[in-house]
């Protein structure tokens, strides 16, 4: 199990407003958290250093890149060996129909979330690149009408946070 870092009230409005906003400039950051912008700059550097921020992402939309249909096939691997899943999750994550790639309990062992461009590449793609393979035995298949983002991610509740910090909100 990973370490939990311990975070004060200003590392939490970081991170809040960094997830609603990454570009936001150190400056700016520093301004609406209330430190000053050397302050803000070493407070962000160990957040990445402890491994609390592990990047920055960019978001795009699959349906103006010509992949409007996203769906989650929930996928049953056998046998479902060390052998067979570390080239099975390479596999589906080479694939440029996949978003993302959950290994998991229960019946099913995998969920992936894909986008392809409509029902026939959906048909195309389970067929082809799922259920062809020796190892699946069984995808089912879940249509994505829509779609929210959650957030921001924060730790649970603690004396460090302000009411409402815990939660995300203002």
């Amino acid at each position: 199990m990973a370490e939990t870092v311990v975070l004060d009230a200003v590392d939490l409005r970081i991170l809040r407003l960094l997830q609603n906003d990454a570009r936001t400039t150190y400056r700016d950051l520093a301004v609406q958290v209330g430190v000053a912008p050397s302050t803000c700059l070493d407070r962000v550097s160990r957040l990445r250093r402890s491994g609390v921020i592990l990047g920055h992402q960019l978001r795009l939309d699959p349906a103006k890149l010509g992949r409007g249909l996203e769906a989650l096939l929930s996928v049953q691997v056998r046998p479902h060996r060390r052998e067979l899943v570390g080239p099975f999750v390479e596999r589906v994550r080479a694939l440029p129909e996949s978003r993302s790639v959950f290994h998991l309990t229960g019946p099913d062992d995998y969920l992936v979330h894909v986008a392809v461009a409509d029902a026939a590449d959906l048909q195309r793609l389970v067929l082809d690149e799922f259920t062809s393979r020796r190892e699946v035995a069984r995808v089912e298949t879940r249509l994505i009408f829509q779609q929210w983002e959650c957030g921001p991610l924060l730790p649970p509740r603690s004396e460090a946070a302000e009411p409402g910090e815990a939660r995300g909100e203002s």
